[in-house]
């Protein structure tokens, strides 16, 4: 008998089988809205799953250390072309296996250890891999931070001030927990002004700037990463984007054989697929709903007396503060996961609380929106956010809104369960 054929995941391994399906139970029953969490569509899951596991492919289309990449190398090269279709730029690097790969590859090919680096203070919304100090970026080069002011916004000119003192020689532009829109434009203008080289991490926000729903960071920038999942809704994983060939010459280096040795030609194929429903014109309407419904979402927060950094949003998520309430937010997110209702707690500008408690919660719009969620359900679930946190102490209450959120799952279906 062969191997291949020989069972399916059910009989051959029940105790996995067991968990996957109760993390099908789990994400069927709960609102998803961690906003780096998106679903992805079956096609994905598919390619994911394809025979491209199998492979082998050391290097680049047609330049591999391997034979037998005649079809790794289309597929690689259909990603390519399609990632480079949708940003609009020239090269593409689809490789990296998540997005702090990608900037790990940025930093190998265009800085030496102790460089110094600008990026956004991972307490202000920036990312751990923009220049934190227990991540590798902070503890292989020079790092320095910029923040927002007291409402929440980045002040340009602030960060201006800071590039001209720090005189850095790479910038990163981008965040993991920023509400509003970034002005790529600007930061060019603070690049330039100390001849530094202009960074911008997307991972957030790619799926909008692919609509044309937030500014584009071509041409400004000199080099772009996103990952493939949050917005974009692919697979788990990164790509790195330039229109710069000697600076694609180099992190296609630093890629490999720098950090990666061969490339998860099975991902690449499932971001290949999710590039594929980028460029369709349904793209735009998923993109303008996300913003309509996380907008939807703050102001309802608002007009039920919680605050949010910055008071608003320009994008996919709301970050709220709860810098003035007994608990953190640890116990908020708590809360609502025993209600059916999945965020994540985050620092806020100012906290006085720890990482591993903080005073805010994010929330993000993109994957209920993909369910096919709009304005009506997103002021139905702000209520309900808001209901657990007003009884944060009401166990009773949060089951009752735990059986609210069952019943208007019903209507949006996670997937077909034949087919996840």
């Amino acid at each position: 008998m062969s191997f291949i054929h020989e069972k399916s995941l059910s009989s051959a391994d029940s105790e996995v089988f067991e968990i996957l399906e109760n993390e099908f139970n789990r994400q069927s029953t709960h609102l998803e809205m961690i906003a780096s969490e998106n679903f992805t569509s079956p096609a994905v899951m598919e390619a994911m799953g394809s025979i491209f596991t199998n492979k082998y492919a050391e290097g680049y289309p047609h330049k591999r250390y391997y034979g037998g990449c005649q079809f790794a190398d289309q597929i690689e090269q259909l990603a390519i072309e399609r990632l480079c279709k949708i940003f609009g730029c020239s090269y593409a690097n689809v490789q990296p296996h998540s997005g702090s790969q990608a900037n790990g590859a940025v930093y190998a090919a265009l800085l030496q250890a102790g460089d110094k680096l600008l990026g956004m203070d991972l307490q202000h919304g920036g990312h751990l891999t923009h220049g934190a100090k227990p991540s590798f970026s902070g503890k292989n080069y020079h790092s320095f931070t910029y923040g927002v002011d007291i409402d929440g916004r980045m002040n340009y000119e602030k960060i201006s001030e800071i590039a001209k003192i720090v005189r850095p020689k790479i910038i990163v532009c981008g965040a993991s927990a920023y509400a509003r829109e970034i002005d790529f434009k600007k930061f060019r203008e603070i690049a330039d002004s100390v001849n530094a080289i202009l960074f911008a991490d997307i991972a957030h926000i790619a799926g909008l700037v692919a609509a044309g729903e937030h500014m584009s960071p071509f041409p400004y920038a000199d080099i772009v990463t996103s990952t493939t999942h949050k917005t974009l809704r692919g697979p788990r994983g990164g790509v790195i984007m330039t229109n710069n060939e000697e600076i694609s010459k180099k992190i296609n280096s630093a890629i490999f054989p720098g950090l990666q040795g061969g490339p998860l030609v099975h991902v690449i194929a499932a971001k290949a697929v999710a590039f594929g429903e980028i460029l369709q014109p349904a793209w735009s309407d998923y993109a303008k709903q996300v913003k309509i419904n996380a907008k939807i979402l703050g102001d309802t927060l608002l007009q039920r007396g919680f605050k949010l950094v910055s008071g608003g949003t320009d994008n996919h998520l709301v970050l709220v503060s709860l810098i003035d309430k007994d608990f953190s937010g640890e116990e908020a997110s708590v809360a609502l996961e025993n209600a059916g209702i999945t965020v994540n707690k985050n620092s806020i500008p100012g906290d006085l609380r720890p990482a591993s408690s903080t005073s805010g919660i994010r929330i993000g719009s993109a994957a209920l929106t993909t369910l096919g969620m709009r304005e009506k359900e997103f002021i139905f679930i702000a209520h309900k956010i808001c209901d657990v946190l007003d009884n944060i102490k009401n166990t009773h209450i949060h089951a009752q809104i735990k059986e609210e959120v069952k019943a208007l799952l019903n209507d949006f279906s996670v997937y077909n369960h034949a087919t996840y």
